[in-house]
């Protein structure tokens, strides 16, 4: 099966490397060689740091706050964003009248850190709120009249959705009818037409022109916060009571932005940096229950929010209690959190059996499929689990390297997620094909997306959107893996990964840089643990380096470095320090290889 990745470029393949062990062109990450000389010099930082700083788009003037990224410099006046003036005000009338405030938020991590964050904040300046989070089997994603009714009949006149609700026409519509106020916070990609509602802040409205659409939901929450506490100084709330520290709760919002998958530049960028050392205090007692069934002992970084306290907290919306989460990450009571942080990792546990399962149908049935070379990957199976499509559908794209759809079949309609590659916009065109009458429902961003399509027309959804992510694509596809430079065994170095942890946090638009470690002989090869391949090589200067392929024991690439001892390969990957016994040395995590020629 060919697998897309990007257009066919035109530069030289990197060391030579048209086609990887693992199928792969190999491609210098882009970036101006004197801009990376000249930040290199200035900021004194190894060469191919200042290589890595000037691919991701870092000039002269911009890298001393990438470096260093403070809130004081990059957190937008919130005022910018339309209708935050008539949300914060709305809201600020509603904690000083008494008024119940209500929060309808998303089942995943970004809906849940979303509305922990509201509800502490809210609560913090002696509001009184309600929170529903939707089942997603019995609710589905998005609000829901019934849902907003009964928040309205226990006394709520506002409420906020969180992280959903942009094109949530039909039902903020009936709610409107029924006198609710809804004031909608997302991020979601909008369409010309707006929902009904009392106000909706959103920096990807259309009619928007905020340089922050890259924001996570509870990004845009944050900035509620912001805005709404400012209101309430103005209003001389304060007098008498002491402000909240907004700042205390920037963990949260790291955990959801880090989860989101969304840029880490800008904005973004200070916010998890900042939040990352919140959490390290350990002020949140929903987070240090959960740090602590997971195994999190040293300083947190982007890597333990995405891959470790992030999926169990995703646990509970996708196999389990959808209002755990928030309900964690809202807790002071250290014996109710670590109640909850146990149930959460039981659920995770459950999520990976079930996501192992599906992935292994929807593979064979992608490899069983004629291909057709179209962009897409489109999976379906009956009974699937609807919490574990989204999973499956990033695997798939993993795997096959375009974007891939992942749907749950349940009588006559079926619920899909899909996952994009940078540069074909999947949202865009999924909510075509809702405009088009081809979904019954539909929406997302450019990386991902959700929907409902009807059975029969399934191989039309599947033709459409085949279509459309062709329509963008400029030329021929090949898959590529992107370096930022070129390193020698004795220079993989303790100190080139304290030089290269000055770019973190690492995470979408920041990737962590990966470099090729050239002429590497393989003096050792062996299969440890579930199926990984260590290795120990040596360079042409005699300097040796640790190297370890995770779960590659089966693949063609571990295959040749298991059999390949004595031959020289080029490795690529990342550096990472490697601790043991109180030791530090550095390890190459090997992403692909290809034999030295």
């Amino acid at each position: 099966m060919s697998v897309p990745a990007a257009p066919l470029p035109t530069a030289e393949a990197f060391l030579g490397v048209e086609r990887s062990l693992t199928g792969r062109r190999w491609q210098a990450a882009a970036g101006d060689p004197r801009v990376a000389l000249a930040l290199a010099q200035r900021l004194d930082l190894p060469e191919v740091v200042g290589r890595a700083l000037a691919a991701r788009g870092i000039g002269l003037d911009d890298a001393e706050l990438f470096l260093t990224p403070t809130l004081r410099h990059l957190l937008p006046d919130p005022f910018h964003l339309k209708d935050m003036d008539k949300a914060a005000e709305r809201l600020a009338r509603a904690v000083m009248g008494g008024e119940p405030i209500g929060i309808f938020g998303d089942y995943d991590v970004d809906g849940a850190t979303s509305s922990a964050l509201l509800r502490l904040f809210l609560e913090s300046v002696g509001a009184v709120v309600r929170v529903h989070i939707p089942d997603r089997i019995t609710e589905g994603y998005g609000p829901n009249a019934p849902a907003l009714l009964k928040l309205q009949a226990e006394g709520v006149g506002v409420v906020v959705t969180v992280d959903c609700g942009t094109t949530a026409y039909a039902p903020l519509a009936a709610v409107a009818e029924a006198g609710l106020d809804v004031v909608v916070v997302d991020h979601h990609e909008a369409e010309p037409e707006l929902p009904r509602c009392f106000a909706l802040v959103n920096p990807n409205r259309l009619d928007e022109d905020s340089p922050h659409g890259h924001l996570a939901a509870v990004g845009v929450a944050f900035l509620v916060a912001v805005a709404v506490n400012r209101v309430l100084k103005q209003q001389g709330w304060y007098q008498g009571r002491t402000p909240p520290d907004l700042l205390q709760w920037l963990d949260i919002v790291a955990l959801g932005t880090v989860c989101d998958v969304v840029p880490l530049k800008g904005v973004n960028r200070a916010l998890v940096t900042q939040g990352l050392k919140v959490m390290a205090k350990r002020g949140n007692v929903g987070l240090s229950a959960l740090a602590d069934v997971a195994g999190v002992k040293e300083r947190p970084d982007a890597y333990h929010l995405g891959y470790l306290l992030g999926p169990r907290v995703n646990a509970g919306g996708r196999v389990g209690e959808a209002e755990l989460g928030t309900r964690l990450l809202a807790s002071d009571d250290p014996a109710e959190a670590s109640e909850i942080a146990k149930v959460l990792d039981g659920y995770n546990k459950d999520r990976q059996e079930i996501e192992a399962a599906v992935l292994q149908q929807a593979i064979e049935q992608v490899e069983d499929a004629a291909d057709d070379g179209l962009p897409l990957v489109l999976a379906a199976g009956e009974d699937w689990h609807p919490g574990v499509i989204g999973i499956v559908a990033g695997r798939l794209k993993e795997r096959y390297n375009r974007p891939a759809c992942v749907v749950a079949l349940d009588g006559a309609e079926g619920k899909g997620s899909g996952r994009s590659v940078p540069g074909l916009d999947l949202g865009a065109a999924i909510i075509a094909a809702r405009q088009s009458g081809v979904l019954k429902a539909g929406g997302g961003h450019a990386m991902a997306a959700g929907f409902t399509v009807a059975r029969e027309k399934l191989d039309e959804f599947r033709a459409f959107l085949a279509a459309r992510l062709q329509a963008q694509l400029t030329g021929e596809l090949v898959p590529v893996l992107e370096l930022d430079g070129a390193l020698d065994p004795a220079g993989c170095t303790t100190d080139m990964i304290e030089a290269l942890g000055q770019l973190a946090p690492f995470g979408a638009g920041n990737p962590e840089p990966r470099f090729a470690v050239t002429d590497a002989r393989i003096v050792k090869a062996d299969v440890v643990g579930n199926g990984h391949v260590r290795l120990i090589v040596k360079g042409m200067g005699g300097a040796s380096l640790k190297a370890i392929a995770f779960r590659a024991a089966d693949s063609d690439m571990g295959q040749a470095l298991l059999l390949g001892r004595g031959g020289a390969f080029h490795l690529a990957g990342t550096l990472r320090a490697d601790t043991w016994q109180g030791t530090t040395s550095v390890q190459l995590i090997v992403d692909d290889a290809a034999p030295a020629r």
